[in-house]
């Protein structure tokens, strides 16, 4: 097995990036609160 060099480590393309993980769950949260919000409607006054 060969070992790789610093330069060759930074080369590889992959994985999953955190701030895709992040997107992700914002934007699972966003679908939910409308979902939600549809659902369950409330008026802007709170009466």
């Amino acid at each position: 097995m060969k070992k790789l060099s610093t330069q060759e480590l930074k080369k590889i393309k992959g994985g999953f990036s955190i701030f895709v993980a992040f997107g992700i769950a914002a934007l699972v949260s966003f679908i939910g609160g409308v979902i939600s919000g549809y659902v369950h409607p409330e008026s802007c006054g709170g009466e």
